[in-house]
C-alpha cells in the first residue's frame, strides 16, 4: 500500500456463513479474521443469520454489555439481534440477526428491488427467500449502525459474499451511500449450474448467455441478485482468474480486483504437536479400516483422501473413484494404499456394527457387510461412490492392494465413528487427490498443503493455476496439476493413478522433500500475503464512496 491508498476506519462483512460453518466461505472469513483484527482491532464486524437464537452456538459468545444504547435503539426500529465475538483466531466483533420477521415484507421488498436496481424475484424458490431475507436484515442492520455509532467523516466499507447477500448490499447502495460496497462472488451461480448439469463449460463458455442459461435452468432469481449486484456495487471481485472469466461472460461484468483465498497457519500443529497428531490420526484411520475389512494395515500403507461436497463431477469424484480402479490394477505397485472418499451425503448416523467394533478396541480378521462405508446411508441403492465402487469392484476383500473407505458425513469430531475433526484427521494422510472440475479456488488443496501433505489438483481450479504460477507441477514440487478440458476425461484419470503410482514409489527422502515444498507453497499464500488485495478493494470502493459524499456536500 502506498500512502495514497485509501484505508477504511470500519469494515462490515455479510455472510450466510459468519458463525455458520457450511462451506468454503466460513473457512475464508474464519482464517482472514486474524489479519484484519491486528490491523485494524474491532473495527472489523461480521454479520451473520442468527440460527441458534436462544440455544448455545458453540461459535459464538454473545457479550450484552457491546453497544447496549443502539441496541435498544435497533430493537425499536424492528431489528432483532445479538451481539457478540466469533470463537476463532482473532475473537473478532460479529452481530447475528434475526431475519424472521422481513418474511411479512417479502413483497414489498422485492418491488422496491425491482424498481430501484431490475432485480428479478418472481421465479424465485428454494432458499432463496431466506437468503435475501438475511441479506436485507444486514443491510438494515448496518444502516442502523453507521447513523447510530459512526459518523461521516469516518470511512467504511460493506463487504457482501456471494448472491445471498446481494440484495443487503444493494440496500445500503442506495439507503447509506456514504458506504462504499463490494461484493464478491465466490463462484457464479450459472457457472457452477451449468457445470453441475453436465453441460461443457468451459471450451463453450465465450458462447453461453448468463441471461438465456438462467431461464434454461430455472436459476432467473438468483442469477438477476447476482448479475445487478455485481453491475451497481462499488467494487465487484471474485476469488480466482478462472472465475474473473465466468463473470465477463455470464454476467458480463469483468472483477474490479481478484481475491484470492488465504490460510492462516494458526490452524497447523507445530513441532512434537504435529507428530503426535499426524501419529493419532493414522492410528484412527488404520483402526476403521480394519473394524470394516478385518485387514490389518502395516505403517507404511499409502492414505490418500479426497474431501469436500458431494459434487460427483465438479469436486472430481467420478474422476477419483476410477483412477483408483485403475491404480489397483496396475502390475507396478508395491505398496498397499488405503483411499478415503470423505464427502457428506445422505446417512442416518454411524453403522452400529462398526461402532462396536471400534468401541472394541481391538484387531479384527472378518469383515462386516459392505465393508465400504462407515455410516448407514438413507438410500445406499442410489448412492453414486457405492455404485461406482461396487462398478470398479473396490468390495475391499482381503488381498487387494487398493482400499477404499468411503465416509459420508462431516468429520466434526461427533460423527461416531472417526471421532476426528477434518484437520485432524487430513494431518494423517499422505497424499491428497482433488481432481476437480468445477472449483473457483480450491480449499482443500490449500489446506493439504498447509498440513504437509502433497496433492494432486487440476488446471481448472483457481488454487491449481496459482500453484502453477509459482512453479509447481509435479508432486516433487508439492502439487501436481493435471491440465483438465471439457473432452480429456480418460487422460485425467490415467494421469490421477500415474500420480499416486509414482508417489507410492517415492523413496523417503523424496516423500519428506515432497512434504516440504508442499509446505513452502502453503506458506506464499498466508492471508499476510493475499491481505494487499483486499486493500486495492477497499480503496476502489472508498474512492468511489468519498466521491458521492463529495457531490452531497
Amino acid at each position: 500500500m502506498n500512502h495514497s491508498t485509501l484505508i477504511p476506519d470500519y469494515i462490515f462483512e455479510s455472510s450466510w456463513e459468519v458463525c455458520n460453518k457450511v462451506g468454503g466461505i466460513y473457512t475464508v472469513l474464519s482464517t482472514r479474521a486474524k489479519t484484519l483484527q491486528d490491523a485494524m482491532p474491532d473495527h472489523v464486524i461480521f454479520i451473520g443469520p442468527d440460527f441458534w437464537q436462544s440455544q448455545p452456538n458453540p461459535l459464538f459468545v454473545e457479550d450484552k454489555r457491546l453497544w447496549a444504547s443502539w441496541r435498544k435503539q435497533a430493537a425499536a426500529q424492528g431489528l432483532q439481534l445479538r451481539v457478540g465475538r466469533w470463537q476463532i483466531p482473532g475473537q473478532p466483533l460479529v452481530i447475528l440477526v434475526d431475519f424472521q420477521p422481513f418474511f411479512a415484507q417479502k413483497d414489498s421488498i422485492y418491488g422496491a428491488l425491482w424498481t430501484d436496481y431490475q432485480v428479478d424475484s418472481l421465479h424465485a424458490y428454494g432458499d432463496y427467500d431466506e437468503a435475501s431475507m438475511f441479506s436485507y436484515a444486514a443491510g438494515r442492520v448496518v444502516e442502523s449502525f453507521y447513523h447510530a455509532q459512526l459518523s461521516e467523516r469516518q470511512r467504511v466499507v460493506y463487504q457482501a459474499h456471494e448472491w445471498m447477500t446481494g440484495l443487503g448490499a444493494l440496500y445500503i447502495r442506495k439507503h447509506v451511500p456514504a458506504i462504499g460496497t463490494i461484493f464478491t462472488t465466490h463462484a457464479t451461480s450459472i457457472g457452477r449450474s451449468i457445470a453441475g448439469n453436465g453441460k461443457p463449460l468451459y471450451d463453450y463458455l465465450f458462447a453461453y448467455n448468463g441471461n438465456q442459461m438462467a431461464d434454461e435452468l430455472n436459476m432467473q432469481s438468483k442469477h438477476s441478485i447476482e448479475r445487478q449486484t455485481a453491475h451497481h456495487v462499488d467494487c465487484f471481485t471474485t476469488v480466482s482468474d478462472v472465475t474473473a472469466r465466468e463473470c465477463v461472460e455470464l454476467l458480463d461484468k469483468c472483477p474490479d480486483v481478484v481475491l484470492p483465498n488465504g490460510f492462516e497457519m494458526d490452524f497447523v500443529p507445530k513441532g512434537g504437536g504435529f507428530a503426535s497428531g499426524r501419529r493419532k490420526a493414522r492410528t484412527r484411520m488404520f483402526q476403521v479400516a480394519n473394524a470394516l475389512t478385518g485387514v490389518s494395515f502395516a505403517d507404511d500403507t499409502l492414505i490418500v483422501s479426497l474431501g469436500g461436497r458431494y459434487e460427483w463431477k465438479n469436486k472430481g469424484i467420478d474422476v477419483y473413484l476410477e483412477a483408483l480402479s485403475r491404480l489397483a490394477q496396475s502390475d507396478t505397485l508395491q505398496r498397499t494404499v488405503l483411499a478415503f472418499v470423505a464427502v457428506p451425503g445422505w446417512q442416518k448416523g454411524a453403522r452400529e456394527d462398526l461402532r462396536q467394533r471400534m468401541e472394541a478396541n481391538q484387531l479384527f480378521d472378518t469383515p462386516l457387510p459392505e465393508p465400504i462405508v462407515t455410516h448407514q446411508l438413507c438410500e445406499p441403492g442410489s448412492d453414486r461412490v457405492c455404485g461406482a465402487l461396487h462398478h470398479f469392484g473396490l468390495d475391499n476383500h482381503a488381498g487387494s492392494r487398493v482400499y477404499v473407505i468411503f465416509a459420508p458425513c462431516y468429520l466434526d469430531g461427533t460423527d461416531g465413528i472417526f471421532g476426528l475433526h477434518y484437520y485432524e484427521q487430513l494431518i494423517g494422510t499422505d497424499l491428497s487427490i482433488y481432481p476437480s472440475y468445477y472449483e473457483p479456488w480450491g480449499y482443500t488443496p490449500l489446506e493439504s498443503v498447509a498440513f504437509h501433505v502433497p496433492c494432486v489438483t487440476t488446471s481448472l481450479s483457481g488454487f491449481g493455476m496459482w500453484a502453477e504460477s509459482q512453479g509447481c507441477n509435479k508432486l516433487a514440487s508439492g502439487v501436481e496439476v493435471i491440465h483438465r478440458t471439457d473432452y480429456n476425461y480418460d487422460e485425467v484419470v490415467d494421469a490421477v493413478r500415474d500420480a499416486m503410482l509414482g508417489y507410492s514409489n517415492f523413496t523417503t527422502e523424496q516423500t519428506d522433500a515432497a512434504r516440504r515444498a508442499a509446505a513452502q507453497l502453503a506458506r506464499k499464500a498466508q492471508w499476510k500475503h493475499f491481505i494487499t488485495y483486499y486493500y486495492q478493494a477497499y480503496h476502489i470502493a472508498l474512492t468511489k464512496a468519498e466521491a458521492r459524499k463529495e457531490a452531497l456536500a
